[in-house]
């Protein structure tokens, strides 16, 4: 049972003690929970207040090695920024036409929508559906410009878009179990580097208060924040 091993890899972890980062990848991997390739994912606690809005920290980062799953890209655009999306991978291309069958047929068989900014005024119909799953294109987060080519392209090659939630932590996957240490360590290192530049320039103190690591079915491991931020700052 799940249930059972996860009690077993719990005892193994140490949860007063912070691990510098290749030891903490290094016990998740011995303490594999699931029989599937689990996805890692990494918990950043900022010094941050996200209800004021110049601390709601929000931003991408493409990672190195990629996140282990090709995401399926929705491109919302007009005339030849259609043809652009097709060439560059997307996976849906369309306008006006999968605005309404979003709209009629709650259509969700996408993980990302690109959209160029001419078609935003159709989109903004579909904002209620799209929305809640953090599906809306974003200008500040790259998913709403003229740049389709680029923008399909990173998201096929492991971008991922963060965002502090209520409780100030930063929630994103660096990958699969199968990657191995070096690869994951690589991808944790992008992700930290890239919050770091988030920083916003009215937070005060220690902005990187915790890090922490786990496995979808797994235990929490704590990582020393001190030596991981200064690496990743370094990247």
């Amino acid at each position: 049972m799940a249930g059972k091993k996860y009690e077993n890899a719990a005892k193994k972890i140490d949860r007063q003690k912070r691990y510098a980062l290749d030891e903490a990848l290094e016990l998740l991997s011995a303490n594999k929970v699931a029989n599937f390739d689990e996805t890692v994912e990494m918990a950043v606690r900022l010094n941050v207040d996200p209800r004021q809005a110049d601390q709601n920290v929000r931003g991408t980062v493409v990672l190195p090695n990629g996140t282990g799953k090709i995401p399926r890209v929705l491109v919302l655009a007009k005339g030849e920024k259609e043809k652009e999306a097709r060439d560059a991978g997307a996976d849906y291309v369309g306008g006006e036409d999968l605005v309404r069958k979003i709209q009629e047929e709650n259509w969700l068989d996408f993980d990302r929508v690109i959209a160029t900014p001419d078609i935003m005024g159709a989109v903004g119909r579909i904002g209620k559906i799209l929305g809640p799953r953090g599906l809306m294109p974003n200008p500040r987060v790259g998913t709403v410009t003229f740049d389709v080519s680029k923008a399909v392209q990173e998201v096929k090659a492991g971008k991922v878009d963060y965002r502090v939630d209520k409780a100030g932590v930063v929630h994103a996957p660096i990958g699969k179990m199968s990657f191995g240490q070096e690869k994951l360590a690589e991808n944790a290192r992008a992700l930290l580097a890239s919050i770091i530049r988030a920083k916003p320039a009215t937070a005060k103190g220690n902005y990187i208060k915790s890090v922490a690591i786990s496995s979808t079915m797994g235990p929490g491991i704590k990582v020393d924040t001190a030596s991981t931020t200064k690496i990743a700052a370094a990247a």
